[in-house]
């Protein structure tokens, strides 16, 4: 394996709080992990622009970082996320075409970060805790694996208000089976955690004061794989899931003889014949 990063880098980025000018997103870095912090408590970190731009910025960034094996994303405060902003989404009506430019550039930029998880290389473990309504739901379900804290609630509320969740139900239909993400999205019930785990929303669920440790012990399992198969993994795993059967196949075994051919494959099976660990030489 490759060097260890040093035990804590912290990172600054430009996208912050307009009103105060401090860091809507905190990212350190620690043993091949990025931990990624949303800090806007006092708005249950919302998917506001700038909060968004802030995680496209990441997203951007991870894509090609590879130190980083796994990522772990949370939120500050009381809340894991509330969904999108709704006072901007209020502001953004006063255009003269009603808010219909900016919503479509909203939803627009919104659906480029919840895919841009899928498409990074590292799995990305939400840690949830709190709330995680509309956007917010969106968000958990993107992310590839998810732990969350007992009490926390899962919604897609925005029935509530008059506005079907209908991007958040992409992610959420494709983590739960149909007839239970209907219930959500047309009834805006809340589910606890523990139906968030048997609906397989979540992965798992640990009391509060574990979480932190739980989802770092997560992210470690995973970043001690060798990190290209595990990328390779990640891509065929979504590529397969739009795929016929027979297609799903005949693409994933294509994707397993690539795989085969590597050096650091190789020497993977024979540790594990040998009982040793491996001797990797690949990031």
């Amino acid at each position: 394996m490759s060097a260890c990063t040093p035990p804590a880098l912290a990172l600054d980025f430009t996208q912050t709080r307009p009103e105060n000018k401090m860091p809507l997103l905190n990212r350190t870095d620690t043993d091949h992990i990025a931990h990624l912090h949303m800090n806007a408590p006092e708005r249950l970190n919302a998917l506001s622009d700038e909060m968004l731009a802030a995680l496209q910025e990441q997203i951007d960034a991870l894509k090609d970082d590879r130190q980083i094996r796994a990522v772990i994303l949370s939120g500050a405060g009381k809340a894991f996320c509330a969904g999108h902003d709704l006072k901007q989404m209020t502001a953004g009506r006063q255009a003269e075409d009603g808010g219909r430019a900016y919503f479509a550039d909203l939803f627009k930029r919104c659906s480029r970060v919840m895919t841009g998880l899928q498409s990074l290389p590292q799995p990305v473990i939400a840690r949830v805790h709190g709330i995680a309504t509309a956007a917010g739901c969106q968000l958990v379900a993107s992310c590839d694996l998810a732990v969350a804290a007992e009490g926390t609630r899962f919604g897609v509320n925005g029935v509530n208000i008059g506005l079907f969740c209908s991007t958040p139900m992409v992610a959420l239909s494709r983590n739960i089976p149909r007839k239970h993400a209907f219930e959500m999205l047309t009834t805006g019930a809340f589910i606890d955690a523990a139906r968030a785990a048997e609906l397989g929303l979540v992965n798992r669920v640990v009391p509060p004061q574990d979480l932190e440790k739980s989802a770092v012990a997560l992210a470690e399992t995973v970043a001690a794989k060798l990190s290209a198969a595990v990328k390779i993994g990640k891509s065929a795993f979504y590529d397969q899931l739009q795929m016929p059967l027979d297609q799903a196949y005949a693409f994933t075994g294509e994707v397993m003889v690539e795989n085969m051919l590597w050096r650091d494959t190789e020497e993977g099976i024979a540790a594990f014949l040998e009982k040793r660990p491996p001797d990797w030489q690949g990031s």
